[in-house]
């Protein structure tokens, strides 16, 4: 890792804006390896030093990658001055610079990466990537016989909207009817849209997988966590995943 200014990594480590650290630097309230150092400009290794400010040690990470179980209820946004909004779930000095990478429906449920990596987001949303996203939906009404066929073959919806090929497995018939839909892109609405148009109407809808990456199932909704080292490896093969 690269040297960096001691005022850009307490900055990147949320203790403040630039202006703030560099006072708490100066007032020696920031101690590298064991002694104040009060020049906000000094270099040091964010992985080898041991930063504390206020005798509170501070771990850099060069970035932060969380899965979400997202509730209903909630917006897939980073700020909202009317809704709770995903980025609310976080603890306040956990949420600068994160985002959420492509967004849920307010009512659907299921797996959002939040993160600050804005190259990570840009591959897996990219239209060109075709990213796997996988989601389990409760649908009422009787879908057409030939759904599984027609998805696999690629739907063109109500309004002229032509969907890539997608995979519709019946998961069960009772005492509710339960889908799985795994698709390469990410149009509006486009489990709703598309299970519409083989007669059923999605009541239930949560997103299960993202690439690699598979929700964790003792994640409780409005919980989250950091991924694994495992799971970012997962995560980035999945991104390449192209069809």
């Amino acid at each position: 890792m690269p040297q960096m200014r001691l005022d850009k990594l307490l900055t990147h480590l949320n203790c403040g804006s630039r202006k703030e650290v560099q006072a708490l630097i100066r007032a020696g309230r920031v101690l590298v390896d064991g002694a104040a150092l009060r020049d906000p400009a000094a270099k040091v290794d964010p992985d080898a030093a041991q930063v504390a400010l206020d005798g509170q040690v501070q771990h850099y990470r060069a970035q932060r990658y969380y899965m979400l179980n997202k509730p209903a209820g909630v917006i897939t946004a980073s700020r909202d001055l009317r809704h709770d909004t995903v980025l609310d779930l976080f603890p306040e000095g956990e949420r600068r610079g994160l985002f959420a990478v492509g967004r849920l429906d307010k009512d659907t449920e299921g797996l959002l990466l939040v993160t600050d990596d804005g190259a990570l987001s840009h591959a897996l949303m990219s239209p060109t990537r075709h990213v796997s996203k996988v989601y389990e939906a409760t649908v009422e009404g009787t879908l057409a016989a030939d759904a599984a066929a027609r998805f696999a073959a690629g739907l063109t919806l109500r309004d002229g909207t032509v969907c890539r090929p997608a995979t519709l497995a019946v998961m069960q018939t009772a005492p509710a009817l339960r889908v799985r839909v795994t698709l390469q892109e990410g149009k509006y609405h486009q489990v709703k849209r598309m299970v519409a148009a083989v007669g059923g109407t999605v009541v239930a809808l949560r997103r299960i997988a993202l690439g690699g990456l598979t929700l964790d199932p003792a994640l409780a909704p409005g919980a989250f966590r950091e991924l694994t080292a495992a799971e970012l490896v997962l995560l980035r093969e999945g991104q390449a995943d192209v069809r």
